[in-house]
Parts: C-alpha cells; structure tokens; sequence
C-alpha cells in the first residue's frame, strides 16, 4: 500500500511538471504572436508597384542568400493595392512608381502608420507598338493626349486621328490600370491631371500582359516601363517621344519626356517591432545599383542616391524633397 501511495504522487508529480511545461510552452507563443502581429517577428512584407517589382525582388533574394532565416515575401499588384496594405499595417515595405497621393498619406495617419519615403531608381515610360506596324516612327506628348484624354473615349479609334499621314485603321489601346503608378503618372505627364484616361481600352497591372497584348496584335499601341520594352524588344517597336528615345541617358539627363523617380516606403513602426526591416532595408539601399542595373532600370544620380541614403540613416519621416526626387 505505501509502495502504491509512493507511486501515485510520483505521478501526480510528472503530471504537474509535464502540465506546467505546456503552459509555459503556450504562454510563449502567445507572447510571439503579439509581438509579430499573428506571424513571424522577423517576417518582411513588400507590396506595390509593378514597375518596382523586379528591383525588389532582385533585393530579397540577394538577401535571403545571405541571411537564409530570412522570411521575405515580396507582391506586386500596383503602387495603389500597395499604399492600401502599407496604410492598413498589412506591409512593412510599400513599392511605389510614383510619390504617395494626399488620401493615402492620410490613411497613413489615421491607421498610425508613419513613414520614409527612399528614392531608389530612375524609370522611363515607353510608347510601342507591334513590329509589324511600318508607319508610326514617331509621336509627340500632344498626339498621346489626343488619344488618351478621356474625351477620346470612343470617338478617336483611327490611327489617322491621330496623324493624318497614318493610314485609317483601326487602333488598339493596352496600358496599366488604375492601381497603377504608371497610370499615375502617365495621366498627369500626357493628359494633365492624375487619373483622367479613356476607358476603353486593354487594362492591366501587369505589365508582361500589356506586353503580350502588343505584341500580338499589328493594331496596337500601349504604354509601360522602359524595363519591360527593353526585355521584349524583339517582340515590340518603341516610338520615340517628342523626338526622344528612352534610354538611360536620356532618362537620367532628364531629356526624355516621360522620365520617372521609383520610390520604396518603409514603416517606421516596422522598424521598431521587426530588427529584421532594418538589416533588409540597409543591405536594400547599400546595393541598389546592381539592384537596378538586374532589373534593367536606371540608375540615380549620385548625388540624389547619397540625399536618399541620409533621409534612411537619419530616419528622415515623411515624403522627400522635390530636389531630391527629381531626376
């Protein structure tokens, strides 16, 4: 009988020890989870632009060779789904082809988030058709506008519209949708206020649909990132603008007309709560350049690259300076 007493407690013992141990074990996950916000602490969100995107990514995989632990995931559904998650807290990093817009920054405000605004990059635009098009060489900011001002929404349909030595044909319009910065942009550069386009036409964010869209149609003109023509340049036709060709000179010098800043958010309550923001965002703007260069975009000049460096080391809150966005 006491053997029987002895070997009861003994267990009674085992069982208290082995029950405090799981509810140490559960106490700390639930403490993890509050600090991580459901997921991993060390866990990077990236969503945005697709322009933006291959930079990133570029970014992230680079990094993830030398920090293997590291859980980076990197989206690119548009500069606007982008700003909505980064302004909702569901991003650490907001990619962006354009600066961000008053109602987004306060979204921003309102959910608390407070950020950096880093130019990383130069983008130019490209204007192209298919290679079989052998009439249109050229076309200028006003022949855009006249065919993507939105009160050429089912009116301006020919090519001869547009200039009358081009034949009468039937012209097919492809170009980002309105999540996009290169809407954005493009917009306001052509038609002269963000966001008045026509509608009628080929819309999407991504731009290697645009891309298949043009090439596989001989009616075609569309617009997007010079990266993405200069990828898929057997396939297209890019047509100077105002006389200018994209390229990275002509961008970075500030001659061709459709030039751009490309931009990364960070949030600063990121900063704070995840280490791993940090090292990223560091090792993101310590090794832009080839960044760039692997995406085949262009690269700041040096000087505005330096002013975008000092806004991250001295952790410089807010948008950035018009002299340092401007290429």
């Amino acid at each position: 009988m006491r053997k029987f007493e002895q070997w009861r407690a003994l267990s009674t013992l085992v069982g208290l020890l082995s029950l405090a141990v799981v509810l140490a074990a559960c106490g700390g996950g639930g403490g993890e989870q509050r600090g991580g916000g459901g997921g991993s602490s060390s866990q990077i969100t990236v969503q945005g632009s697709s322009t933006v995107l291959p930079i990133s990514q570029a970014a992230a995989e680079a990094f993830k060779q030398e920090n293997s632990d590291a859980e980076l995931t990197v989206g690119g559904g548009g500069t606007g789904d982008g700003f909505e998650a980064f302004c909702g807290g569901n991003a650490q990093i907001a990619d962006a082809s354009r600066p961000i817009k008053d109602e987004e920054a306060q979204s921003c405000q309102d959910n608390g988030v407070e950020y950096i605004e880093l130019p990383i990059a130069l983008d130019a635009l490209a204007v192209v058709v298919n290679p079989q098009n052998n009439f249109a060489e050229t076309i200028t900011l006003d022949d855009l506008k006249t065919l993507w001002e939105p009160s050429a929404d089912g009116t301006v349909t020919r090519w001869n519209q547009v200039e009358p030595s081009w034949p009468d044909q039937q012209i097919n319009l492809y170009g980002p949708g309105t999540q996009s910065g290169t809407f954005d942009y493009f917009t306001e550069r052509v038609v002269g206020k963000t966001g008045e386009s026509r509608s009628d036409y080929q819309a999407s964010e991504d731009d290697n649909v645009l891309v298949q869209g043009v090439s596989g149609d001989r009616n075609a003109l569309g617009y997007f990132g010079l990266s993405y023509f200069e990828l898929n340049q057997q396939r297209l036709k890019d047509l100077p603008v105002n006389g200018i060709a994209p390229s990275t000179e002509t961008a970075q010098s500030g001659e061709y007309p459709l030039s751009r800043p490309l931009f990364i958010y960070v949030s600063t309550q990121a900063l704070e709560e995840n280490p791993a923001v940090e090292d990223f965002v560091s090792f993101y703007l310590d090794n832009i350049n080839p960044f760039v260069e692997q995406a085949q975009y262009v690269a700041l000049p040096d000087q505005i690259l330096q002013r975008s460096r000092e806004r991250w080391e001295n952790r410089t809150m807010g948008s950035a300076p018009d002299e340092i966005v401007a290429s």
